[in-house]
């Protein structure tokens, strides 16, 4: 068991994806911080200067107002919109950002694929040789 557990651990698909999960953790960690450190607060200072993230609906009377989003949520129920819009503009970013690099391998395919295929020097050496003993008369 040991032995098969090695195998599959060891494939390159699972290899793969776990270096995929590790990119796309850090990835996630830096579009996170570039949502939250730099467009959003561009976006509150265009709405007043308020804290996007802190943008909420209080559902109970226990809720004070004018508490932060955190705080508020220990009170009672909110609907915490602005996290929401935070967390869809972080979900547009990641997506925008894989399209163009998904584009740009595309585009290198295809690149690829219009390249002429070179012939190997044998394989050329070889047909030479070939066409030479066509062109000679049969005994």
């Amino acid at each position: 068991m040991l032995e098969e557990f090695k195998k599959f651990a060891l494939r390159g698909n699972v290899v793969d994806l776990a270096v995929g999960v590790i990119i796309g953790a850090a990835f996630g960690a830096i579009v996170n911080s570039a949502v939250q450190d730099i467009f959003m607060p561009v976006i509150g200072a265009a709405t007043g200067g308020l804290d996007f993230s802190n943008y909420y609906i209080p559902l109970s009377s226990k809720v004070q107002a004018g508490l932060p989003y955190v705080d508020a949520k220990k009170q009672g129920a909110v609907i915490g919109y602005g996290q929401f819009l935070t967390l869809t503009l972080n979900f547009l970013i990641v997506a925008f950002v894989l399209f163009l690099v998904i584009r740009a391998m595309n585009k290198l395919q295809h690149a690829e694929a219009k390249k002429p295929n070179e012939v190997p020097a044998d394989v050329k050496l070889l047909s030479e040789i070939r066409d030479l003993l066509a062109t000679k008369p049969r005994i």
